[in-house]
């Protein structure tokens, strides 16, 4: 009789270990903006849309992480969700 042995590598997880905010695609694309460059302003100007409409993106999204449990109050925090939700890559920074 042969004895079995656990394979020793981690398993990969099916289930996801956060949940999905359901961001639009254009709540990604300003996240992404946002997580590459220094201000809001460069986010407007590269995106084509005004500071309010970039404020009001990310509050948006700030909300939507929030109510699924996932709170990104930070620049910092946003960078984290967007690279755990895959949205990123760390090369891409």
């Amino acid at each position: 009789m042969t004895a079995i042995v656990p394979d020793p590598r981690p398993q990969p997880n099916p289930i996801p270990l956060w949940r999905d905010p359901h961001l639009s695609a254009r709540e990604l694309e300003v996240l992404v903006a946002w997580v590459k460059c220094d201000s809001k302003t460069q986010v407007g100007m590269q995106l084509y849309l005004s500071i309010g409409t970039v404020n009001t993106h990310i509050t948006r999204i700030r909300a939507k992480y929030a109510a699924v449990d996932r709170a990104a109050n930070t620049k910092a925090a946003l960078v984290a969700r967007a690279l755990q939700d895959g949205v990123i890559t760390l090369d891409e920074l």
